[in-house]
């Protein structure tokens, strides 16, 4: 009995220790990957569409090609579509149906405000709410719970791509927040790091045009 109740007293204090650790050390990191503090709290097209989120994440990278190189590969986003630009196996395997294109794929570029896609069987719908062409692309859940941005800031050395997800979680039980907090948003950071880096290799990879000149 003694002997289970310290195992017990000892993993419950390494779960509290690495729960303090991320919140302490690490969850800042985790919700602004690569975005400045005036990007953290400047303000978004998208955010008066969900007003008090209970989680904001806003990540960055910047792009060494101009919004126009980069605007193609975020309008073909979408299962079915272009993909995510992430981790293939991860996101097929919560059925989600993505294979990210290493190309454009001019059948998906034609985006529309009202336009959207459903992730996976069960998960939610995204529809397009704001589309500024080359500068900024906000998806919005249709359960009014997740709000998806992007913007296309001009820079020294090229372009910033910041996306900012605000999401609410009207009614969660303690365990639900206690895993979105802890498991969902590192796994949302490894993802949308990934996601990042895909389309900024893409977006400065040369054109067959360009390539072609040498």
């Amino acid at each position: 009995m003694k002997t289970t109740t310290a195992c017990a007293v000892g993993l419950g204090t390494y779960v509290i220790g690495l729960a303090v650790g991320y919140q302490v050390l690490l969850r800042d990191r985790c919700l602004h990957w690569g975005a400045s503090p005036e990007e953290v709290t400047r303000a978004m097209p998208g955010d008066d569409l969900l007003i008090e989120p209970d989680i904001v994440t806003t990540r960055a990278i910047t792009i060494d090609a101009a919004p126009a190189a980069i605007w193609p590969w975020l309008v073909q986003l979408g299962p079915g579509r272009g993909g995510a630009y992430t981790y293939d196996w991860i996101e097929n395997l919560l059925g989600l149906d993505m294979h990210s294109a290493d190309e454009i794929l001019p059948r998906f570029q034609n985006l529309s405000v009202g336009d959207g896609f459903t992730l996976g069987k069960t998960g939610p719908t995204m529809r397009v709410a704001v589309l500024d062409a080359e500068r900024a692309l906000v998806f919005s859940s249709t359960d009014g719970h997740w709000v998806w941005a992007f913007g296309l800031y001009p820079h020294l050395t090229g372009t910033r791509l910041v996306s900012r997800n605000r999401i609410a979680m009207p009614n969660a039980a303690v365990p639900v927040r206690l895993f979105d907090r802890f498991i969902m948003e590192p796994g949302s950071w490894v993802m949308e790091r990934k996601m990042l880096l895909g389309i900024a290799q893409r977006a400065e990879r040369p054109t067959p045009a360009e390539a072609a000149a040498g």
